[in-house]
């Protein structure tokens, strides 16, 4: 009866509700009473997808991020070399036009080792006597000298570096001539002048080429630039330092100059008739004694 009585009244409001609209209102209110209802019944679904995106995206973002980071090293790594390549190729190109410009007869060499070390200031270069190399032969850069081949063997040779403390090299002073030596100090950016007289025509910014004296190094070539002359602790002498012109703690080519290469000593033009008659210093080592280098 109950159940009749519920269907009986159910219809009677569908029917006035179809033909009167009323409840139209009510349901409307009844809607926007349940949403708060809905929209807490479907948090857990929509923070879940959520969550799921968020995962996705963070993992695709880590993932990109990786692959950009490998990119960027690749490129960096890319690019270390290129630069290295353009450094190799400047000092190919100084080398070849130092030796062009001056017409010298030279061999090129790649270092494949340097020792550096205070008490031995040495390269091993990658060309030996099966390549024609000769021990004695001077090696130099595009900035001047650099030292001399001491030992070869068929496949490698070595050299002894200006800078190496068994090493001096007789040099002269480009301004006027004077003759000094240059001994090796053990640091690959210094050379040293020992011994000089007080009243010797010397002076900071000279710049010292060799002398040829001895026959082992040819004439004329940069070995570098007084930088510093000091009074020793007898005030008799004074002892220098120079800057050498060749880059010895860099680069990866070398020349070997060929034996009877010679080029002509740089010297000042005379002033007059008078001045082009050369005069002894009394300051200077005498002719007959010339400086050595010393035994490797």
């Amino acid at each position: 009866m109950k159940l009749l009585a519920y269907l009986a009244l159910s219809m009677v409001l569908l029917f006035m509700d179809h033909r009167g609209g009323w409840l139209a209102q009510v349901r409307s209110h009844a809607d926007a009473a349940t949403q708060p209802l809905w929209w807490l019944a479907g948090l857990p679904g929509r923070l879940g997808t959520r969550m799921q995106d968020d995962a996705a995206t963070r993992s695709r973002l880590i993932d990109e991020n990786r692959e950009l980071r490998n990119e960027l090293l690749i490129a960096n790594a890319r690019l270390t070399r290129l630069q290295t390549a353009v450094a190799d190729n400047a000092q190919l190109r100084a080398l070849l036009g130092a030796a062009e410009s001056r017409g010298l007869d030279v061999q090129l060499a790649s270092v494949l080792n340097i020792d550096l070390d205070p008490t031995r200031q040495r390269l091993v270069l990658d060309a030996g006597s099966g390549a024609g190399v000769q021990q004695g032969q001077a090696v130099i850069d595009a900035g001047g000298l650099m030292g001399q081949i001491i030992e070869t063997t068929p496949m490698h040779s070595v050299v002894l570096l200006l800078t190496d403390p068994d090493h001096a090299v007789p040099v002269m002073v480009g301004r006027n001539g004077v003759r000094l030596v240059a001994y090796g100090s053990g640091r690959s950016d210094q050379l040293e002048l020992l011994n000089i007289p007080a009243n010797t025509d010397v002076k900071e910014g000279d710049v010292l080429v060799t002398s040829g004296l001895g026959g082992r190094f040819p004439p004329g070539f940069p070995v570098g630039t007084i930088t510093d002359l000091r009074s020793d602790d007898s005030r008799t002498f004074l002892i220098g330092q120079i800057r050498p012109a060749a880059q010895l703690d860099r680069g990866r080519d070398v020349l070997l100059l060929k034996p009877g290469a010679r080029l002509p000593v740089p010297t000042e033009p005379a002033a007059d008739d008078d001045s082009a008659t050369p005069t002894t210093d009394p300051a200077a080592p005498p002719a007959s004694d010339p400086p050595q280098e010393l035994a490797p």
